[in-house]
């Protein structure tokens, strides 16, 4: 495997920026980057009443969802992510926005800014490059190393994608959506999402950019 599972009896650092973002060193996770223009505001705002209204059907107090979310039992945790994760996922596939990352080479500039720093600050394992979004899986040593390495990624990949296309201002989503993998099954699967995803959109070749790992 590319590293090791989640073990959720291990120690982890929760870092809060605009959500809750869970890493421990070696782990694998699960990576989206999305296109700032790829899902809309009122969408956004939709599904955060929706998943407010999620927790207040388990009768928890009126607070935001974020803020509840790690008080859940793993079970409860896990329908969550399914429930929403999917949602997010079924939503980017119908391609919002300008994509243009169905450009192969703006595509281009975010993998290669990916496998940049490969077996030095990281292990990049699967990826796809999509219209409007990206599906990563990787492994850090440490949180922080992970934590800046998705900054600079974002930054690094708006910078030389606008200047590709005389643009400025945002071109990512200020933070992306990661999940800690919790088993080798759960790696599997979501190896094979990524390889699958293209397919599942019904995106031609030449239209996404798809790089498999191989140990």
């Amino acid at each position: 495997m590319l590293g090791m599972p989640f073990d959720p009896k291990s120690e982890v650092l929760i870092g809060e920026r605009l959500r809750p973002h869970w890493s421990r060193a070696g782990a694998i996770v699960f990576v989206t980057f999305r296109t700032h223009d790829s899902i809309p505001q009122s969408v956004l705002l939709r599904w955060d009443r929706e998943k407010n209204d999620w927790m207040k059907r388990l009768g928890l107090p009126q607070q935001n969802w974020s803020t509840l979310l790690p008080l859940l039992s793993e079970k409860d945790q896990k329908d969550f992510h399914r429930e929403f994760n999917r949602t997010r996922e079924d939503f980017l596939d119908t391609f919002h926005g300008k994509c243009l990352l169905r450009q192969p080479e703006l595509a281009k500039i975010v993998s290669d800014s990916l496998l940049h720093f490969d077996g030095d600050r990281y292990r990049m394992g699967d990826f796809v490059v999509m219209p409007n979004h990206v599906h990563l899986l990787a492994a850090f040593g440490c949180p922080e190393q992970m934590r800046e390495q998705f900054d600079s990624w974002l930054h690094y990949t708006a910078v030389q994608i606008n200047r590709q296309i005389g643009a400025t201002g945002s071109f990512w989503q200020q933070e992306p959506f990661d999940h800690l993998v919790r088993s080798s099954e759960q790696y599997h699967y979501l190896r094979e999402y990524i390889f699958q995803n293209p397919g599942k959109a019904r995106l031609r070749d030449g239209e996404y950019l798809y790089r498999r790992y191989e140990p």
